[in-house]
């Protein structure tokens, strides 16, 4: 059964974002360790969610193109313009609704909670977030946007796997506990 996974990056102290939305010092750790484990990780992605910020990002990084082949959902409170290439879809609003849209849409595949922190604990407070994947890179930032900002504790998740790379990062895989 598709799974909906919140796929990360985070320091050591539990952001994946400076305060001004920075990713330079994830950026300075280069990609080439990581490529095989996300290329799998991909393989098996069939929609992806995103919030508006980190659909900026990726449109200020790469303004000509659209790297995900997946139908994408942007939440958003604003005015977003789609990209010339791919199937982006923008909404706000109850997440379960995008879910539904998202899980209809992947068919057999996982759906990524790309980012940011909101989104992916919007998600888990509607219950529907099934794991949770952290890639912890060897740093400390001090302040920023949180890994998981829920509004209270959590249910005790379950480490399901761990994945080692070169340079000193470590991915664990939680299940998420679901409500009841």
């Amino acid at each position: 059964m598709p799974k909906v996974i919140y796929y990360v990056a985070s320091s050591l102290d539990g952001f994946i974002a400076t305060d001004d939305d920075r990713l330079d010092w994830l950026l300075q750790f280069g990609f080439e360790a990581f490529q095989d484990h996300y290329d799998r990780f991909m393989a098996d992605v069939g929609a992806v969610v995103m919030g508006a910020e980190t659909y900026r990002w990726v449109r200020a990084e790469q303004p000509e193109s659209w790297e995900y082949t997946q139908p994408c959902w942007v939440l958003t409170h604003g005015e977003e313009s789609a990209p010339a290439q791919g199937d982006v879809r923008f909404a706000s609003g109850d997440v379960r609704k995008v879910f539904e849209a998202a899980r209809d849409a992947a068919g057999e595949g996982n759906i990524w909670v790309v980012g940011g922190g909101n989104v992916a604990a919007q998600f888990a407070e509607a219950g529907l977030l099934d794991e949770l994947w952290v890639t912890y890179m060897p740093v400390a930032l001090g302040s920023g946007r949180r890994l998981l900002p829920v509004s209270g504790p959590t249910a005790p998740m379950r480490m399901i796997a761990s994945t080692q790379f070169d340079g000193g990062a470590a991915e664990l895989r939680y299940a998420v506990a679901k409500k009841r």
